[in-house]
């Protein structure tokens, strides 16, 4: 099978882009890297015969790759020709996931420069907010009662 997808990569990545990277991935699928559109496409054996998941998504800074953003199994017996066409499709949709409209708020500024003010949070950044805590205090209390009414409680 890697050899079938192999091929295939080779062809497909003549057909999408002049210069490109073709690599035998971990999981042994073969990535096309795009480094000068910044995009990369992986085909993966999915089990079934003559079929590959296709998947693509984005370069990020220092040639890492980000998760794919959209993926589909196709059919190895089709045209190269079709295979482009789905491939740049799904490019299409990376390109415009990762590239928002700007809007008119940010059309003055360059495009890495954030704006100023309240910072957002991240995952990793979360507080547990005050709302979070009077709940948890509150269900402690009726814990507490509980247990005193049931073990420490006047013993009637």
């Amino acid at each position: 099978m890697y050899a079938q997808l192999r091929e295939t990569a080779a062809e497909l990545a003549g057909v999408l882009w002049r210069e490109h990277t073709v690599y035998r991935e971990r999981g042994g699928g073969v990535v096309i890297r795009g480094e000068h559109v910044g995009r990369w496409i992986s085909l993966a054996p999915t089990g079934g015969k003559d079929q590959a998941l296709l998947r693509a998504g984005r370069l990020l800074d220092g040639g890492t790759t980000a998760p794919a953003r959209t993926e589909v199994v196709v059919d190895l017996t089709v045209p190269v020709a079709e295979l482009a066409t789905v491939c740049r499709r799904m490019l299409a949709e990376v390109a415009a996931a990762a590239d928002p409209d700007p809007g008119p708020s940010r059309a003055g500024r360059p495009a890495g420069e954030r704006k100023r003010g309240k910072a957002r949070r991240t995952a990793g950044s979360r507080h547990t907010g005050a709302g979070s805590w009077v709940v948890l205090l509150l269900v402690g209390v009726a814990v507490a009662a509980w247990v005193y009414s049931v073990f420490g409680g006047p013993g009637y």
